[in-house]
């Protein structure tokens, strides 16, 4: 049976990979995009299955109008996906204030606003599904994406809050965490000026390994899209996806790792608290 997507972020990556996907298999899809013009090719192709928005994931006025005008064009839609974001690329210290109040208002603000926008149609249909997209970065955390982490930790949070306050509506939420994927991610990140006090630190050894390609890039996006694609049909819907070998191993290690330490803090965790 065939579905109908809301997919935002789809100009390129995982997200054009989910929207050509979908549009193979016969669903209709939602595509927003800043620049709707990068899939005309596509709308020719399949006419009336591909309505494309405009959107910029920072204006919460207007996710809420594309929000508005995709449910209205097609009447329901069963699964939105919240992919609209980019990483900033440099030592905590590094980056300007512009750039921290951009990342943020995409990443993090950004994507609330589009779960804030969809739930009361899904509400109102009786039910849903949304795939945030967030990365293995909302679980652990290299040196020099500091701000990139802060925001998917912070959408982890949100998510996880949020998935409890709707299943009663028969909403689910699923955190769909990727590992380092072969898009366009060099060039795709933003990089402030560098300083030279970071060249020989943690966060000038993971530069180097960017520019060099030493930083492992194995995740293919078309077998993520359709990971994806299958995990929206699953019932009920798991709190979250981990994609790629070397993003499940780093995660596993790190959880073991964090785990080991909690139960070493046990009594000093129950010494705590107030003598009854």
């Amino acid at each position: 049976m065939s579905a109908t997507w809301l997919i935002t972020g789809s100009s390129s990556g995982i997200g054009l990979a989910l929207v050509e996907q979908l549009l193979a298999r016969g669903d209709r899809v939602a595509a927003t995009l800043r620049r709707p013009d990068a899939l005309n090719e596509l709308q020719a192709r399949y006419g009336q299955q591909l309505w494309l928005g405009q959107l910029d994931v920072t204006d919460p006025g207007a996710v809420r109008r594309v929000m508005r005008e995709a449910f209205a064009h097609f009447g329901r839609i069963d699964v939105v996906v919240s992919n609209a974001g980019y990483a900033l690329f440099g030592a905590g210290e590094e980056v300007t204030d512009e750039q921290i109040e951009q990342q943020l208002q995409t990443n993090l603000i950004g994507s609330i606003q589009v779960i804030r926008a969809c739930l009361p149609h899904l509400r109102q249909q009786g039910g849903g599904r949304i795939l945030q997209v967030s990365s293995e970065g909302g679980q652990l955390a290299y040196p020099n994406f500091s701000l990139y982490h802060a925001s998917k930790w912070g959408i982890e949070g949100f998510v996880e809050s949020v998935a409890q306050e709707v299943a009663p509506f028969g909403i689910g939420i699923t955190l769909i965490e990727p590992g380092p994927t072969r898009t366009h991610f060099g060039a795709a990140l933003v990089r402030p000026p560098t300083m030279p006090a970071y060249e020989h630190t943690p966060a000038g050894e993971v530069r180097r390994a960017v520019d060099s390609g030493a930083f492992g890039l194995k995740g293919d996006p078309q077998k993520m899209a359709r990971a994806m694609i299958e995990v929206a049909a699953r019932h009920p819907a798991p709190k979250r996806l981990l994609l790629g070998s070397d993003a499940y191993d780093r995660v596993h290690s790190m959880l073991t790792e964090r785990l080991a330490a909690l139960e070493g803090q046990e009594a000093v965790a129950r010494s705590t608290e107030v003598d009854e």
